[in-house]
């Protein structure tokens, strides 16, 4: 069953944000992102989520993407070896964050996976293969998700930074899509209905039990979801996506027992 999180992780841009990895090199204002994750941080806080929020790491101008740094399972929890060498620093604080929380494995070279690329889905994990994560880093992490009984579908992203970059889930069984960015023929075999969204943005949401939190950039998305009677929360996220990043990236959620989180 699909829950809000009980907790969530999360670390507010840091002084050097400006100067994080994108693809394409426009301005950002460092003070409205540290604005705007508030207002992210509200959002989560609204819906009940027990957020706790890391220091920043001012040398870690990717440190606000937390989700890229761990995935976080029923019992345990792979910290994992980011794509790009830069972003590995990240870790160390990851897992201390993460002890006694869930039993923590460290991935090791020369694996890498980044958090974006990992959508939860029920019992499956779909794996993007990406810039990011090669095929060494999806078989680390499907022998750990074998020991909750999890199964990886490996999907290869053709176009864009993750896979969650392209798509998530709105609901328990409806997948929000970018389709040109995905070979999706290994999706067919999931009991989910794939919607495809009129922009970039609306391809990132962040569903909980009650409400989906949608960017204020997808505004055709979040038409879209209202008309199917879902409870959408808008969030500003310019700056944000300045930095190639989005909803989910910003935290790392922890399902409470006997259910999962997207």
């Amino acid at each position: 069953m699909l829950v809000t999180p009980s907790h969530a992780i999360v670390r507010p841009p840091g002084s050097s944000y400006s100067s994080c990895l994108r693809e394409q090199p426009v301005a950002i204002d460092a003070e409205l992102a540290r604005s705007q994750h508030d207002g992210y941080v509200a959002a989560l806080r609204e819906a009940g989520i027990v957020v706790e929020v890391l220091p920043e790491l001012p040398n870690a101008p990717d440190g606000v993407f937390v989700e890229d740094t761990a995935v976080v399972l029923d019992s345990c929890a792979l910290v994992t070896r980011p794509g790009a060498p830069s972003r590995r620093g990240e870790v160390e604080t990851i897992a201390a964050a993460l002890e006694g929380r869930r039993e923590v494995t460290i991935m090791q070279a020369p694996a890498t996976l980044d958090g974006g690329d990992v959508l939860r889905f029920d019992r499956w994990l779909v794996v993007g293969l990406s810039r990011r994560t090669n095929r060494a880093g999806l078989e680390c992490l499907a022998r750990l998700a074998a020991i909750d009984g999890l199964e990886v579908v490996a999907v290869r992203v053709n176009d864009g930074l993750h896979l969650k970059s392209a798509c998530t889930l709105a609901g328990p069984e409806i997948m929000l899509v970018r389709e040109a960015d995905l070979e999706l023929g290994a999706l067919a075999r999931l009991p989910l209905e794939r919607v495809a969204v009129p922009e970039a943005a609306g391809a990132n949401v962040l569903a909980l039990a009650d409400r989906v939190i949608v960017s204020s950039a997808a505004p055709r998305t979040a038409e879209l979801l209202a008309r199917r009677g879902l409870s959408l929360r808008i969030v500003e996220l310019s700056q944000i996506h300045a930095g190639d990043g989005a909803l989910t990236c910003m935290s790392l959620r922890l399902a409470p027992a006997g259910a999962w989180t997207v």
